[in-house]
């Protein structure tokens, strides 16, 4: 699934990470990145897929549109004491 330049904004704004932080993370210019957050570009399905690895690997999960609108959230963590 390909994430939007809102999920983008909105998965940077839960982590509290700059376009330089998502940058670094993704390997990617901050061009590119504020390219794409503004809506001026269309960036590599590669590209994206590197912005969404990194946002993922930080802990977020992306929601797919299912009639309420695409989103983002926190993947839920395990609690330890359930996993035993």
């Amino acid at each position: 699934m390909a994430i939007t330049r809102d999920q983008c904004r909105a998965a940077r704004a839960l982590l509290e990470w700059t376009q330089d932080r998502l940058a670094d993370a993704s390997s990617i210019s901050k061009k590119t990145l504020v390219d794409f957050e503004a809506g001026r570009r269309t960036p590599y399905d590669r590209t994206i897929a590197d912005i969404r690895r990194s946002l993922e690997a930080a802990g977020i999960e992306f929601i797919p549109e299912n009639g309420g609108g695409a989103g983002v959230r926190f993947r839920a963590r395990r609690d330890a004491k359930t996993e035993s």
